[in-house]
This record gives C-alpha cells, structure tokens and sequence, in this order.
C-alpha cells in the first residue's frame, strides 16, 4: 500500500474514522474557498465534507465512483497551462454537481485522474 498524501491530520482522521471493511485511502485534500472543508478519496468512493449548510452544520457526503457520471478540472488557465494558483474539480452526480476548489494546479490533476481511474 502506498502512502496516503494529505493537506491536514485533521481531515485525514475524519476520512479514517468512517473507513468501510478493505477501504484504503489515497488523498484528503484541503479546500479553499467557501462552503467545501475538504475532499477525500478512496479506492471505493468521494468523500466530500461540505460546509455550506445553514446553522453552521456540517456534512459528510459520500459518493460511490459507480455514480459519478462526468469529472472535470475548471481553472483560470489552460489545461496544458502552468503556474496557475487554483484550480477546482467539478464532480457531476445525477443532477447535482459538486465543485471543490484547491491550491495548486497538482491537487486538482490528481483528485481528476484517480475519479477518472475509478469511476470508469
């Protein structure tokens, strides 16, 4: 098993704590921007904590890669471009589509290509 990249201790023992039987973990990534805490990926499924709930609640949401219909990479520069600050994954479910925001172009790239791996 390789090592588990993450952006805060904190995040990766939440992800940790609600572990299925044989679920590995392979990045917890800190978000920026509003509403999004963070994004966890495992080998079976997205875990996406979102914040944006009224009454300061918190949510934990999990998505099998089974029901991921489309992934994509938003950012302020082309795919090929380098050097930009953020970029955000767009992560479409039925209806509903789900945008966190990172630090860096490689956060992004990496959280596009392991959904990508496991959702097809």
């Amino acid at each position: 098993m390789s090592e588990v990249i993450y952006d805060n201790k904190g995040q990766l023992q939440q992800i940790e704590s609600g572990l299925l039987d044989g679920e590995q973990i392979i990045a917890v990534y800190d978000a920026v921007g509003v509403g999004t805490g963070f994004i966890g990926l495992t080998n079976r499924r997205v875990i996406i904590q979102d914040k944006s709930f009224v009454g300061k609640r918190v949510a934990l949401t999990s998505i099998p890669y089974s029901k991921v219909s489309s992934v994509s990479v938003v950012s302020n520069k082309s795919w090929a471009g380098q050097f930009f600050s953020t970029g955000t994954i767009a992560l479409t479910v039925g209806t509903h589509v789900y945008e966190v925001e990172f630090r860096g172009s490689e956060k992004t790239h990496h959280v596009h290509n392991v959904i990508l791996h496991y959702a097809s």
